[in-house]
């Protein structure tokens, strides 16, 4: 258990006496009963230290603040799911006669409570979901598991792929990297199960970041590409251009250049017309000309090119406020662009301000990217 929480928890660059300070504040706006303050700092000692173990009550709300599973509070390696087992033929037959009923109203129930945590994450960050995130996933699964039938299974494995995929970034953003890998493993499962060459490729794309963030931007870059390729010719324009943004920003990390700028050409030739930015095709990708300015100005910065300050600047100003990690993020490319220019006042404003924002949203990966940054200054 002491690595468990203790990693969580330094992951968060949070001090024992912070959290106790965050577990008094959530006990207040929620109503909740906790032990003073004097003796929740010896729970966070003893918790971290294995000799008490975490109480449901007091993991309900590490879970909330930390945005941790219970396996990963407790230091444990997140188990691959184990096959359900039910107790007799009467019980497996109820539950594959209650999957035969799942219709597609109950699909779309499925995609909506998808939509809700997608809307609630990109406001207010994954760490407050992990409850909601899990109890959908786990739902989902147990669908799957117990649908019989090609026309049954296919929608909920398609419902799966995207509720599977958003829980894999939310992960990330929490520095839960294990958690995220895994969860884009079911993505790609139910991706194949559900015969949709779209979600696979997404699915693909995304899990390149993990490897990436791991240090291995190189074959980041290879299997973005071989995603681009499972795609083929069923992708939507909008999805192909995303691809093609993704593999320059990894190709930009991992400092191939010319490869980046063809990549970015590629994304804009894609990308649809207008202002629209949401691909009815694919729910999870959302694209339009200032996105796509943003994200060539984060290559770009990478890159150290001069012209990345102007584009980001552009982004800027027609970010969409509802977007707050990611608007995080794009702080973080104009302290990157700022730095390469030697403009020390511009990047060290910027990092304050990507730092405010990744503290609303609880972004362990932006909180490493602005220490990372801040120590350049």
């Amino acid at each position: 258990m002491s690595s468990g929480l203790r990693a969580v928890r330094t992951a968060r660059e949070w001090s024992q006496e912070r959290l106790v300070h965050e577990i008094e504040q959530y006990a207040r706006r929620h109503v909740l009963t906790v032990a003073s303050k004097a003796s929740l700092k010896v729970y966070v000692s003893e918790w971290e230290n294995g000799r008490r173990p975490i109480s449901d009550h007091y993991a309900k709300i590490l879970r909330a603040l930390l945005g941790a599973t219970d396996d990963e509070l407790q230091g444990k390696s997140m188990a691959s799911a184990e096959a359900i087992e039910a107790d007799g033929y009467d019980e497996l037959v109820t539950r594959i006669d209650a999957a035969r009923s799942v219709s597609l109203t109950m699909v779309d129930t499925f995609m909506q409570q998808t939509e809700l945590l997608r809307t609630v994450d990109r406001q207010m960050g994954a760490a407050s979901l992990i409850d909601q995130m899990t109890g959908h996933l786990s739902t989902l699964e147990d669908a799957l598991t117990f649908a019989v039938l090609p026309d049954t299974r296919r929608p909920v494995a398609r419902a799966l792929a995207g509720a599977a995929t958003l829980a894999a970034w939310q992960a990330l953003d929490v520095g839960a990297v294990e958690r995220a890998w895994r969860h884009h493993e079911l993505g790609k499962r139910a991706a194949k199960e559900a015969d949709e060459p779209m979600y696979l490729a997404h699915a693909m794309a995304e899990q390149a970041y993990v490897l990436c963030d791991a240090g291995r931007p190189a074959i980041a870059v290879e299997l973005v590409r071989d995603a681009q390729r499972v795609g083929g010719k069923m992708m939507s324009p909008r999805l192909q251009a995303w691809l093609y943004a993704a593999e320059a920003e990894l190709c930009a990390k991992a400092g191939m250049p010319e490869e980046c700028r063809r990549a970015l050409d590629k994304a804009v030739s894609s990308l649809p017309p207008g202002d629209e930015a949401r691909d009815p095709d694919m729910l999870s990708i959302f694209l339009n000309r200032g996105h796509l300015t943003r994200w060539r100005g984060n290559a770009l910065a990478l890159l150290g090119d001069d012209d990345a300050v102007d584009s980001l600047y552009v982004a800027l100003d027609s970010a969409d406020p509802t977007f707050v990690r990611a608007t995080a993020g794009l702080r973080c490319d104009l302290a990157q662009a700022h730095l390469a220019r030697g403009e020390y006042d511009q990047a060290h404003e910027h990092l304050r301000q990507a730092r405010l924002l990744a503290s609303r949203t609880g972004s362990v990966r932006h909180r490493r990217r602005i220490e990372q940054l801040t120590q350049r200054l």
